[in-house]
């Protein structure tokens, strides 16, 4: 009964039912796919320890444990249920309910707006296994909107989710682009609520969620040269992505990213309950449908190309019907051929195209996929845009050298962004296109995202009209202006978070002190009731001014800055524009430097919050001296 959480720790472990959920998950498909009966046996004693542990909690408690992060517990224990039909480990995944967020959910609201995003999807992944195995509509609300909620409110172009793994509020993404948007973990979960969501009842958005995701995101995941895998896919207008290493990085998106590269078969094709055929990818690929004793093949060089091809191979004719997912990108001009003939195909209720025939060796199917250069805009943003090539986001290659992130990345600058006339297509490259004209500083190449692993890019963009332009140019001059006065007054400079630089300011700090990097800079926190504190050179003779660059991604910190154990100033910062770095200066009284010509300052976090993220420390002489 004795339970401590702040949301990832329970008394003193690091989320034990996320950790427990991975070994009792990998446990029950050792089972279901090895058919290892001593991994069942494992299983189910764990399964039996879990209902030892919690059955005994009042509801308080119960619900006091959950506030800590808790995996898929709900999952494997309905799947354990399933294995072996004891109802006991049904009602223990129960147990695994939440008013918070799955009671919200039962109830048609959105939860997610400050919530952490991966910690929450397993919920619904689990409340729709749940609803399999039980027909609860309760359950059937919670997986469903959960899935409605996510995808149309809170995911970016790429299909994934979350801005330093929390959602923010529904619709506002325009101001959450970092180098820690999409955690991957996140989107493999989305991608297997989806399937579950679709074998309910096929349904053409699913499909093109699942599209949109696993082109853009899962597959823009991996290094195609080392095969490692990204924590975050960053999105912040000029990021780069960076990849695990082989031997020194075990994060969960390494662990997830593992299953990833190798589930690229899931998901293409479906058997209907009337014995219907779907095909909801367009992936290359053999189905040997057992049941029909027959097989399809689906040859295609999509996205490459806007068509795929199955061909069929039986020893006799076989009545059934193929429906093929027509995307909403087509702009409902997909269509089909049958040996070569265009057939008048039928729209199910589902959205896919449909052909009934009885079916001869060699027949083939063609599916025509028109694909075409579109934007999509963000959704509190009109005038911040990505672009598309059918389902293919494509992002634009800014080279080896880190832009500036607030003046160096190009934007858009034209009359009517909607026209597109000054994007042009290469002629060789179908899914490369280039800006003629229209970009500032300089025009971009454009190429598909998962294609560019290895240098900087964007994928929104900002668009400017010539008269908007202007007054962008006019906030560069004075911002160059501001630097090279900072840089005219400086005393001494501390790049903090840089191990040599530490040194020489004879940097202290506490347990919960930690080294933070973001947009290529380094910089250090302090966690709530910590600190840390350095030596900086000062004008013993003159007035001195203290400068702290701090980054907008940080929202709502408040923290103590002392100099020479005496307060200075407390630091209210609410942050600002993601992935932009801002200067506070704070003057310091002349009695607090007089005949020094060195000086102690700390940052204390004193607020029971952590201190915003200082990224660069400054003396310098007042403004204009």
């Amino acid at each position: 009964g004795v339970i401590r959480s702040s949301g990832f720790d329970l008394n003193g472990g690091w989320s034990p039912w996320y950790t427990v959920h991975k070994v009792f998950a990998g446990l029950e498909d050792a089972y279901l796919y090895a058919q290892n009966k001593q991994a069942l046996e494992v299983a189910k004693g764990l399964g039996d320890w879990t209902l030892l542990t919690i059955s005994g909690l009042t509801r308080e408690q119960r619900l006091a444990m959950l506030n800590c992060e808790y995996g898929g517990m709900n999952e494997c224990m309905a799947n354990l249920y399933a294995i072996t039909g004891d109802k006991r480990y049904l009602d223990g995944s129960l147990l695994f309910y939440d008013e918070f967020v799955m009671g919200k959910l039962a109830s048609g609201i959105d939860p997610m707006p400050g919530k952490h995003s991966n910690t929450n999807v397993p919920k619904a992944i689990g409340a729709a296994r749940q609803y399999e195995l039980t027909g609860s509509e309760r359950e059937k609300r919670i997986a469903s909107f959960f899935w409605e909620t996510m995808v149309k409110h809170h995911s970016y172009v790429i299909g994934g989710n979350s801005n330093y793994e929390y959602c923010g509020e529904a619709d506002k993404l325009s101001d959450r682009l970092s180098d820690a948007t999409c955690e991957t973990c996140n989107t493999y979960n989305m991608l297997k609520l989806t399937r579950h969501l679709f074998s309910w009842k096929p349904d053409v958005a699913l499909g093109d969620y699942y599209e949109r995701a696993l082109y853009n995101h899962i597959l823009s995941s991996q290094d195609p040269k080392t095969g490692m895998m990204t924590y975050f896919v960053p999105l912040r207008m000029g990021a780069r992505k960076s990849f695990s290493d082989s031997f020194n990085t075990f994060t969960c998106c390494v662990g997830s990213g593992m299953e990833n590269h190798v589930k690229y078969n899931e998901g293409i094709y479906y058997e209907g309950k009337d014995g219907s055929l779907y095909v909801n990818l367009f992936i290359p690929s053999r189905l040997d449908w057992k049941q029909k004793k027959l097989t399809i093949t689906q040859e295609t060089r999509f996205p490459e190309q806007g068509s795929s091809t199955i061909t069929i191979r039986t020893a006799a004719p076989r009545t059934f019907t193929i429906r093929v997912r027509r995307p909403a990108w087509t702009n409902g001009s997909a269509g089909l051929r049958v040996n070569g003939s265009i057939v008048d195909a039928s729209v199910d209720g589902s959205g896919f195209l449909s052909v009934t025939r009885t079916w001869k060796n060699g027949d083939r199917l063609d599916i025509v996929l028109p694909m075409s250069l579109h934007t999509e805009s963000m959704p509190d943003n009109a005038d911040r845009i990505a672009f598309l090539y059918g389902p293919i986001v494509l992002a634009g290659r800014l080279g080896q050298e880190m832009p500036d992130p607030v003046f160096g990345t190009p934007v858009i600058n034209v009359a009517d962004k909607k026209k597109l006339d000054w994007v042009q297509q290469d002629p060789a490259q179908p899914l490369v296109f280039r800006w003629k004209g229209a970009g500032k500083p300089h025009d971009v190449e454009l190429a598909p995202f998962y294609a560019i692993p290895d240098q900087y890019y964007s994928v929104y963009w900002d668009h400017f009209t010539p008269e908007e332009w202007t007054r962008r140019e006019a906030e560069y001059k004075a911002e160059k202006e501001r630097l090279a006065s900072v840089e005219a007054r400086t005393i001494d400079i501390f790049r903090i978070g840089e191990m040599q630089p530490e040194r020489d300011h004879d940097l202290e700090a506490s347990a919960a002190s930690y080294v933070s990097d973001a947009v290529g800079r380094m910089g250090r926190e302090a966690r709530k009731n910590n600190h840390f504190l350095f030596n900086m050179k000062a004008d013993p003779a003159g007035e001195n001014v203290l400068l702290i660059t701090c980054i907008g991604d940080d929202k709502d910190r408040i923290w103590d800055i002392l100099v020479d154990s005496v307060k200075l100033a407390t630091v209210h910062w609410d942050g600002g524009q993601t992935g932009r770095f801002y200067d506070l200066e704070f003057p310091i009284p002349a009695d607090m430097t007089r005949g020094k010509s060195k000086i102690s300052v700390r940052m204390e976090a004193n607020k029971e919050k952590t201190a915003g993220r200082v990224f660069g420390v400054r003396i310098l002489r007042p403004g204009g001296k």
